[in-house]
């Protein structure tokens, strides 16, 4: 089992800054990708970022250039640096990390985390 927990969410006005968490325990091998998504009501997830184990980054068009992925791999744990956010931002934010369990033949996991609330409004 491997559980991922979301922090860094709330409310900020347009323009503002906030910086996203998600931490990964529980039986883990290895993790190779860790992302994150956002989703509004009604509508489908969609990728905001993604980012392999060696660093390697992805991200949607709509937020090059203002947000920033980051990992930490000794601490199991992704970032999302949010920067001059619009009102469109607004969304629940997961995180997912995919990779190998501890216990062989070592299976493969994809996880998602709880989400956290991103509101951007004045």
């Amino acid at each position: 089992q491997v559980q991922l927990v979301e922090s860094g969410g709330g409310l900020v006005q347009p323009g503002g800054s906030l910086r996203l968490s998600c931490a990964a325990s529980g039986s883990i091998f290895y993790i190779n990708d860790m992302a994150w998504y956002r989703q509004i009501p009604g509508k489908q997830r969609e990728l905001v970022a993604s980012i392999t184990r060696g660093g390697r980054v992805n991200y949607a068009h709509s937020v090059e250039g203002r947000f920033s992925i980051s990992r930490d791999n000794a601490k199991n744990t992704v970032y999302l640096r949010m920067n001059s956010l619009k009102p469109e931002d607004t969304a629940v934010y997961y995180c997912n990390a995919g990779g190998r369990g501890t216990v062989f033949p070592y299976p493969r996991f994809s996880s998602w985390g709880q989400g956290t609330q991103v509101t951007v409004s004045s």
